[in-house]
């Protein structure tokens, strides 16, 4: 019976053939494949000429420490948040999910295989945001680069935590964008989209270091400066990940 149930399991050809139509759905979705690329940019572009000449501290730029931290966390956080969701309920609004559990292929390979291509994605944005960055702005890489590493993959983690307790109870695509959207917005302005935390209340400013966009922007431009990191960049993250999971794993349905 084990070597049976053995052979009809899927291989690494089935994988690679599910991740690439994952890929080919992403990019056909052209405000999605566009907006978390090139929003990022956009504003990476407006703020680093006069961010590239104001010194911050330790000798590196407002580039460096405010705007490069922000605009990345940017990217992984509108793809975890706002995009993979709405392809899962999607999935699931169409039956995909329902009739993939009939077959081999279970699918949790679909949450896997869109994990990994929103992944890629991410990675995409982020290194064009660099490219421009270093090679247009003369923009200097992290002092810690290790820990600006370390925190990039937390921030990416728990944006995608997050992004399945969206899709956990979003009923429509439709419903998954609005409340991703909603959800993008408030721990972005919590963490430092609209301006420094600084300028909000200290009980608000504490609770948006905590949650995933506040430490990461935080983390990174720690990392940038050459600072040690806080346990609050790792842990906010690190909590943000378990809850997710836990969330997700009771609220998401199949069908």
């Amino acid at each position: 019976m084990s070597t049976t149930v053995e052979a009809r399991r899927p291989g690494p050809k089935a994988w690679l053939t599910l991740i690439g139509c994952e890929a080919r759905m992403v990019a056909r979705d052209t405000a999605g494949l566009v907006v978390p690329i090139g929003l990022p940019l956009l504003i990476l572009v407006m703020s680093a000429q006069g961010a590239g000449d104001a010194v911050a501290a330790g000798g590196q730029t407002a580039l460096e420490v405010f705007v490069l931290p922000l605009v990345l966390t940017m990217v992984v956080a509108t793809i975890g948040i706002i995009n993979m969701p709405s392809f899962l309920a999607y999935y699931r609004r169409t039956g995909v999910l329902r009739r993939l559990s009939a077959t081999p292929a279970s699918p949790a390979m679909v949450l896997v295989a869109q994990a990994v291509v929103s992944a890629i994605q991410a990675i995409i944005g982020v290194t064009a945001a660099l490219a421009v960055a270093v090679l247009v702005f003369g923009a200097e890489p992290p002092v810690h680069l290790a820990s600006a590493l370390g925190v990039f993959v937390l921030a990416m983690a728990s944006m995608y935590a997050v992004g399945m307790i969206v899709a956990a109870i979003a009923p429509t695509p439709n419903s998954a964008v609005a409340i991703g959207l909603v959800v993008f917005f408030a721990v972005g302005a919590l963490g430092g989209l609209f301006g420094g935390r600084d300028t909000l209340p200290d009980a608000v400013a504490t609770v948006g270091a905590w949650l995933p966009f506040g430490a990461a922007v935080e983390g990174l431009s720690t990392a940038w400066t050459g600072g040690a990191l806080e346990p609050v960049h790792l842990a906010g993250p690190g909590v943000t990940i378990a809850v997710g999971v836990a969330v997700a794993a009771a609220l998401f349905r199949w069908d």
